[in-house]
C-alpha cells in the first residue's frame, strides 16, 4: 500500500515537473506573439486613457451644470456605462452600431482597433467623470467663493482654480482607473483585437499547453501593470509634495 502511495506521488511529481519545463517551452515560442499582442494593448490603453480623460471631464461639467439638459444627457451616459457590462458594451459599438449607421451610409463598419477605443474610451470617461466629480466637490467652495470675489468668472474659476485642485485630489482613484483600463482590453478579445489575451488564446489552441501559457500571459500583464504602477506611483508623489508646499 506504501510503494502504491509513493508511486502515485511519484508520478504526481513527475507530471508536476513536466508542466515546470513547459514554461520554457512557452516562453521561447509564445513570447514573439504576445510581443505582438502586446503592442495593441498599450496603443487601445493609451488612446482610451486620453480620451477617457477628456470625455469624463466634459461629462462631469455636463453633470454639473445649471442646464438640465446637459445634466440629464451626463447622467444617462455614466449610467447606461457603469451599468452594463463592458463585453456588452463592446458587441454593440462593433457589431450593432455600424448596424444602424449603415441604414444611412451604406457599408460602414468600424475596424477592431476603432470599435476596441470608442469602448475602452467610453467606459473609461464614465468613470473618470465620478472620479473628477468627487475631486471637485472635495475642493473647499471657500476657494470657489475666494475667486469669484476677486471678481473671475464662473467659468474661469472653475479652470484656473478648482480643477487644477480638484485634479490632485483625484490623481489616487486616477491611478485605479489607468491600471483597471489596462486590464480590460483583455475583454476586448471577444471582438477579435488581436492584444495579449487573444494571442494567448491562439497560441493555445495551437498547442493545448494550457497551464503554462495562462500563467505566462498573466505574468507578463504582472509585470507590465507593475511597471505601470511604479511610474503612476512616482507622479502620484510628485502632486502630493506640491500639495504639502
Amino acid at each position: 500500500m506504501l510503494i502504491k502511495e509513493i508511486q502515485f506521488v511519484g508520478i504526481d511529481v513527475m507530471n508536476f515537473l513536466e508542466l515546470l519545463r513547459d514554461f520554457n517551452e512557452v516562453a521561447g515560442e509564445a513570447t514573439p506573439l504576445l510581443m505582438e499582442g502586446l503592442q495593441f494593448t498599450v496603443l487601445v490603453s493609451v488612446c482610451a486613457i486620453v480620451i477617457g480623460i477628456v470625455i469624463g471631464l466634459i461629462a462631469c461639467l455636463m453633470r454639473m451644470s445649471h442646464f438640465f439638459l446637459w445634466r440629464w444627457i451626463a447622467s444617462a451616459y455614466i449610467w447606461v456605462v457603469r451599468g452594463t457590462p463592458m463585453i456588452v458594451q463592446a458587441f454593440f459599438i462593433h457589431f450593432g452600431l455600424p448596424q444602424i449607421i449603415s441604414l444611412f451610409i451604406p457599408e460602414f463598419t468600424f475596424t477592431v482597433i476603432q470599435s476596441s477605443i470608442i469602448t475602452t474610451s467610453l467606459n473609461a470617461g464614465a468613470y473618470i467623470a465620478e472620479i473628477f466629480r468627487g475631486g471637485i466637490t472635495a475642493v473647499p467652495k471657500g476657494q470657489t467663493e475666494a475667486a469669484r470675489s476677486l471678481g473671475l468668472s464662473q467659468g474661469k474659476t472653475m479652470r484656473k482654480v478648482v480643477l487644477p485642485q480638484a485634479t490632485k485630489i483625484a490623481i489616487p482613484s486616477m491611478v485605479n482607473q489607468f491600471i483597471i483600463t489596462i486590464k480590460d482590453t483583455s475583454i476586448l478579445s471577444v471582438i477579435g483585437l488581436p492584444e495579449l489575451t487573444n494571442k494567448t488564446k491562439i497560441y493555445v489552441g495551437a498547442t493545448f499547453n494550457y497551464f503554462a501559457s495562462w500563467i505566462f500571459v498573466g505574468l507578463f500583464y504582472l509585470i507590465l501593470i507593475s511597471i505601470l504602477m511604479i511610474i503612476l506611483k512616482k507622479v502620484e508623489a510628485s502632486f502630493s509634495y506640491e500639495r504639502k508646499n
